[in-house]
């Protein structure tokens, strides 16, 4: 039974009173623990702005504080997921009373930005690939414009003479050391080693790459589970209570045959989480 569900039982509608006020508290917490601060970055075309953002460590070491306070429950460790563009902080807990189960679960969801720092080395990286790029791309052209004939040149001065074009190239293609040797030869009669011009660029882009900057962006408003699942911003606080039964959890049973002390113990256990939250 998810806390917070419609019930005529008074008991359970005492229980969502509380959770209620877990939830007001938690979300209070994240407005704070999710103040945004302005940042300096720079765009792919080298236009330095503000973006705002905050720090997911601060959600970290609050829902570490929470569980760490959690006396005599069992935990699951403050985790990280990264899908895309979208990750998640979340921990869960839970915890017996009697044969009804207590489970909790918070989490915030927030979108991740890309910017590159405001470092005049970007604008140096990209311009420095711009020159590799226009180069072999110059030199690609001359290659594909040129390279067929010095193929077939190649080729009938190591013996091929009497083949066709067609056979000329499937013996070319066939022969990996042959072929190799021949764009050596090309490369060198152009005037430029691709395999430099390759490593050169691989390396502009690892530097581009350690330049980045992350800015994390969500909204401080309570989700549920299907806007969690589906990507939304938001965060999500939840408690459930369960019957268990031969090792089986039941979402649904008769609250009026809990027993008192059962039920004094299952409050008290939720006025504690919101004390823990609250602190």
């Amino acid at each position: 039974m998810r806390l917070g569900t419609r019930s005529p039982n008074e008991f359970i509608q005492l229980l969502n009173a509380k959770n209620e006020e877990i939830q007001k508290t938690f979300l209070n917490k994240i407005k704070t623990q999710t103040s945004m601060t302005p940042v300096k970055v720079m765009m792919g075309d080298s236009t330095v702005t503000t973006q705002k953002t905050f720090d997911p460590k601060k959600i970290s070491d609050f829902f570490q504080k929470i569980i760490r306070a959690l006396e005599g429950w069992s935990i699951q460790d403050v985790t990280i997921s990264n899908n895309d563009d979208i990750r998640r902080i979340f921990t869960k807990f839970e915890i017996m009373v009697g044969s009804y189960l207590i489970s909790g679960h918070v989490s915030i969801q927030f979108h991740v930005l890309l910017y590159y720092k405001p470092d005049q080395r970007v604008i140096d990286c990209q311009k420095e690939l711009s020159e590799i790029v226009d180069l072999t791309k110059n030199q690609e052209q001359q290659l594909s414009d040129n390279g067929d004939e010095f193929v077939l040149q190649k080729l009938r001065e190591n013996g091929y003479k009497d083949l066709d074009h067609q056979k000329l190239f499937e013996i070319f293609y066939e022969n990996d050391k042959f072929r190799e040797k021949i764009y050596a030869e090309i490369e060198r009669t152009q005037g430029t080693d691709f395999q430099k011009l390759s490593e050169a660029k691989t390396k502009l882009f690892n530097e581009l790459d350690s330049l980045l900057i992350e800015t994390y962006q969500t909204s401080a408003v309570l989700i549920d589970d299907s806007k969690l699942v589906a990507g939304e911003e938001g965060c999500l606080c939840t408690v459930d209570l369960e019957f268990i039964k031969d090792g089986n959890r039941e979402g649904l049973f008769d609250p009026k045959r809990m027993p008192d002390k059962v039920k004094a113990d299952i409050a008290k256990k939720l006025d504690e989480l919101h004390q823990i939250i609250t602190s």
